[in-house]
């Protein structure tokens, strides 16, 4: 039998990552008390998926200077497949991440070589029916990469499932590129606020809102943070279930979706249940958020490590 693989078309660029003690306000400035340099975007999904033992092809496009450096030795050192030979014309694109104190998140990013994945590109790399292919909402916000995916994934083969995460931009991406991105969707996993934007509701309300907009079968997940994640589908049964979460202390949240979506797809990969997938990736963002830094997601054995220390806790 084939190995399932996950084949992540996401953009790998480089996170500026600041740490503030409060955002500034327009026109203003605020010194930051740490800082660093590191390659972020799609690397986490992919590393994510890596270390929980799932195979990885990265089939994303990335650029020659500076910021492309990084990318690459990171991708190198990823153990993830790379497809594309990258463009000597442009280099990477990179993104400025504030964390304040609460480990909240906000970001401002500019786009480079990773915007560019062409038809041609995506046509490289040999898809199976085992095969789980990854899509970012990031990469559908690039008119270049938007066209492509919304032609490629149509064709891919039946069997292959997709999973996509929409992203924050989900709001302001092309109807005419996200509707049929959804409808080869066959895991849909957004967060909340991400869920709420597509559709206006929250919660379980809005996980059973989006199961119509994907492939038939499909399942969606609302990460809601420490919470857990609402699960949606014909799998799960007429009413979506929530999976609780786990509470620990965050330090930066900066990729804790990311390791959610990777585990999440090595699980299914794996044949779990969504319910039993989805716990699994609730522990991995869950430690994912105790370390500082984007590709944080554990591996499997400190994820069982993990799980097997709450169902004791539960048990007293």
């Amino acid at each position: 039998m084939t190995e399932p693989r996950l084949i992540s078309t996401g953009n790998v660029i480089v996170d500026l990552v600041l740490t503030v003690d409060h955002l500034p306000e327009p026109g203003g400035d605020v010194i930051a008390t740490g800082s660093r340099t590191t390659a972020g975007g799609g690397l986490n999904t992919l590393v994510a998926a890596q270390r929980a033992g799932l195979p990885v092809v990265f089939a994303g496009q990335y650029g020659t200077g500076p910021m492309g450096d990084v990318v690459r030795a990171a991708l190198d050192e990823s153990g993830a497949q790379i497809v594309q030979t990258g463009l000597d014309d442009v280099d990477s694109g990179y993104c400025v991440v504030l964390v304040d104190p609460t480990a909240e998140r906000t970001f401002v990013t500019t786009v480079g070589a990773e915007g560019r994945l062409t038809r041609a590109d995506l046509d490289r790399v040999q898809v199976t029916d085992h095969d789980l292919v990854h899509v970012s909402g990031y990469s559908l916000a690039h008119p270049v990469n938007a066209e492509a995916l919304s032609g490629w994934l149509p064709g891919l083969p039946t069997g292959t499932r997709v999973i996509t995460d929409p992203s924050p931009l989900v709001g302001d991406l092309d109807p005419a590129v996200l509707g049929p991105v959804l409808r080869r969707t066959d895991v849909l996993s957004a967060n909340a606020r991400e869920a709420t934007i597509a559709t206006g509701l929250s919660g379980a309300e809005a996980a059973a809102a989006l199961v119509d907009r994907i492939r038939p079968g499909g399942l969606v997940v609302v990460r809601d943070g420490a919470a857990g994640c609402w699960l949606a589908g014909a799998a799960i049964g007429r009413k979506p279930l929530l999976v609780p979460g786990f509470r620990v202390h965050a330090v930066d949240t900066n990729g804790a979706g990311d390791a959610h979506a990777g585990v999440l797809a090595a699980g299914l990969a794996a044949g779990l249940s969504p319910q039993e997938a989805a716990r699994r990736a609730n522990a991995a963002a869950a430690l994912a958020v105790t370390q500082a830094g984007p590709a944080t997601s554990p591996g499997t054995a400190e994820i069982d490590a993990f799980l097997d220390g709450a169902i004791v806790q539960d048990s007293r």
